[in-house]
């Protein structure tokens, strides 16, 4: 896995093997890259369930002024520090070692809204759906957010029509799918 592009193009990341982590593949985190280019920079980026950080180090690598990785696995989250390290880019991340609820909770006291919040779940525990419904009422997403879950293929989000979020595009590749939401 590597930096796609940007200030630390083409430098190689660590993983953590056996953790139960699917790093996001460089060809798929570079198709969702193409996607979001344009606004990416000086932007905003929360990377829940953050896994190595290759999402979030990939966003400021590319201009974001921020990002904020979520990842409660303490091997995982030491990962993103020597990523980050390794990328030059610790100084404008910061990193929270706690599971996505608990963090969002801490989150929410800064009352500043993200512009993109990207997750990464263990697929088919509906923690998804968990985050989603907390984000519906939070500061932490406004009408300018897109949300991105990255899932399964099987995962299904009918229960979006519940909330106030709509679904305004999905990108299907050959083992899974980017799922972007935002405000209705």
């Amino acid at each position: 896995m590597r930096v796609i592009a940007g200030s630390a193009r083409h430098l190689k990341l660590k993983t953590i093997e056996g953790m139960g982590t699917r790093p996001t593949t460089d060809r798929i985190k570079e198709t969702l890259f193409n996607m979001l280019s344009f606004y990416v920079e000086e932007s905003r980026f929360l990377d829940l369930f953050s896994g190595s950080g290759g999402i979030g180090i990939e966003a400021l690598s590319r201009g974001a002024s921020q990002a904020v990785f979520v990842e409660q696995n303490r091997k995982a989250a030491a990962c993103i520090e020597e990523n980050l390290n390794h990328t030059h880019l610790r100084e404008k991340a910061v990193v929270m070692s706690k599971d996505v609820m608990t963090a969002l909770r801490i989150l929410e006291d800064k009352k500043q809204a993200f512009d993109y919040i990207f997750m990464d779940p263990p697929y088919g525990k509906l923690l998804e759906k968990e985050a989603v419904l907390y984000l519906d009422g939070s500061v932490l997403c406004d009408e300018n957010t897109t949300i991105i879950i990255e899932s399964d293929l099987d995962t299904e989000f009918s229960w979006i029509m519940d909330t106030g979020f709509t679904i305004t595009k999905e990108k299907i590749y050959k083992t899974n799918k980017h799922t972007f939401l935002q405000k209705k």
